[in-house]
């Protein structure tokens, strides 16, 4: 798995999509729609063209089987697929699941997409807690030994708080040195405080406990798949330029 993004710089200057249309239409034809949505949000944002590493993070833990049962997870993995094809030019999205370990770390490639989440879990055993440090650990590793310098936007998805409020925490203060933009999206009851602690995290003060906000929170509500793919795209990228500018001035992303 790579992980990397590519050879473009992230800033909405590059030379259009990593993989083009066609290439979406010939590998995933089931993708198109979202690919093309995915690129009118890029475009809003001013990011259309830029180079970013994905990385998909999926909660395993029991609370979610139902969200697996009947498909919500897989549609949101080929959402987060048709982003990354437009940033990413290897195809393909490294996924961590993750409950009170680390359950797997797999990729969801261009080709073979369609039914590849169920496939994957089908094999993961015992559905546990939700320890968010050991995925963002997890997150952390595979960009380092990829190699690559490019900034990394991380979807991650959860329908529940973590085991440990403080590690969570801490993780995501040590990683704000990193270029890695961590997008938090919850799953469920939106009046649940299960949620709390995201949002919490989303609002840590900088400087005194991060160097850059490196991390956003948005909720998907009880049937994310309700939720309209440029809605959807509008937010996982809202606050991605505004954290490539900090960490560009903060020497944290260096392209």
């Amino acid at each position: 798995m790579r992980g990397s993004g590519g050879g473009g710089s992230g800033n909405g200057n590059g030379n259009g999509s990593a993989i083009d249309l066609r290439t979406v239409e010939r590998a995933a034809p089931a993708l198109v729609d979202l690919y093309k949505r995915a690129g009118d949000s890029l475009r809003r944002h001013g990011l259309y063209g830029g180079r970013a590493a994905v990385y998909l993070v999926l909660d395993h833990s029991g609370s979610m089987r139902p969200y697996y049962r009947d498909g919500t997870v897989q549609a949101f993995a080929d959402r987060v697929l048709g982003l990354s094809a437009h940033l990413d030019d290897d195809g393909r999205v490294p996924v961590v699941f993750f409950s009170t370990d680390i359950d797997a770390v797999e990729e969801i490639p261009l080709a073979g997409h369609e039914g590849r989440v169920a496939e994957i879990a089908s094999r993961l055993g015992h559905m546990g807690k939700t320890s968010y440090h050991a995925a963002m650990d997890a997150v952390i590793d595979h960009y380092l030994d990829s190699g690559t310098a490019e900034p990394a936007l991380v979807v991650f998805q959860t329908d529940g708080g973590p085991v440990s409020r403080p590690e969570a925490e801490r993780y995501l203060c040590k990683a704000a040195r990193l270029p890695l933009f961590w997008q938090f999206v919850g799953f469920g009851n939106t009046r649940s405080n299960q949620f709390d602690f995201l949002r919490r995290l989303d609002e840590l003060p900088v400087p005194q406990y991060r160097v850059v906000d490196n991390a956003g929170y948005f909720h998907a509500g009880p049937d994310p798949r309700t939720v309209p793919d440029q809605v959807l795209y509008d937010r996982l990228l809202g606050e991605f330029p505004a954290w490539l500018a900090a960490a560009r001035a903060a020497g944290i992303v260096r392209a």
